[in-house]
């Protein structure tokens, strides 16, 4: 029996599961990790709740319907995805650094990652007809915009990088990693360690460090 999150403990002898009481969490992790692999319409709701040992029924308790559990793990990978940046500048002070570092993460997380890649993209092809998928996702795009903003701005400030317009670097740069997702669809090499640094240098150089590329 598989419950992510479960606890187990014994009684009379035996193990039993106790599934957590907040399922919401673990069945919108297992709804994007379906998502990821199958595609929105390929995962079945039946197939995520048995991904963590729960029945349909008990599903629809804490989801009314599939959009409620979709938007549910568009909000698991916003959480990941900023909970990762922040860990990363963790232990950095330096403007500069602290860019490079995100720069960084950001590519391995939104382009590397395969389920990450996959799953954004559905997302933002599920955006173009559906208001409530669009809204959700221009509000997580805003909020890496704006950090992005700051993070450039501040970076600026050290005269390490220079950038005229920090806005219009960080649309563009931004941009190139959408664009570089829809080309890994035709060129699967693209999104590969092999090309990591090539990917990194070209969106430094979009934001003003002197790379060679």
């Amino acid at each position: 029996m598989s419950i992510l999150g479960s606890i187990m403990r014994k009684s009379s002898g035996k193990v039993k599961y106790k599934i957590p009481e907040d399922m919401r969490p673990i069945l919108a992790e297992s709804a994007f990790k379906l998502f990821s692999e199958k595609g929105v319409d390929g995962a079945s709701l039946d197939e995520i709740a048995k991904n963590v040992g729960v029945s349909k029924g008990s599903l629809y308790w804490h989801y009314s319907s599939k959009k409620d559990l979709l938007l549910a793990a568009c909000n698991h990978y916003y959480k990941t995805y900023h909970r990762k940046i922040n860990e990363t500048i963790a232990d950095f002070t330096d403007p500069v650094e602290r860019l490079e570092q995100v720069i960084n993460t950001a590519i391995k997380s939104c382009l590397l990652d395969k389920a990450n890649r996959i799953f954004t993209m559905e997302i933002l092809t599920l955006s173009v007809h559906d208001p409530d998928i669009r809204r959700s996702w221009q509000q997580f795009y805003d909020s890496v915009r704006e950090y992005y903003i700051g993070l450039v701005k501040n970076a600026c400030a050290t005269k390490k990088i220079k950038v005229a317009n920090p806005e219009l670097a960080v649309d563009l740069m931004l941009a190139a990693m959408e664009g570089i997702k829809l080309q890994s669809i035709f060129k699967p090499n693209t999104c590969t360690a092999s090309e990591e640094k090539i990917i990194t240098d070209g969106l430094k150089k979009i934001l003003g460090f002197d790379t060679k590329i």
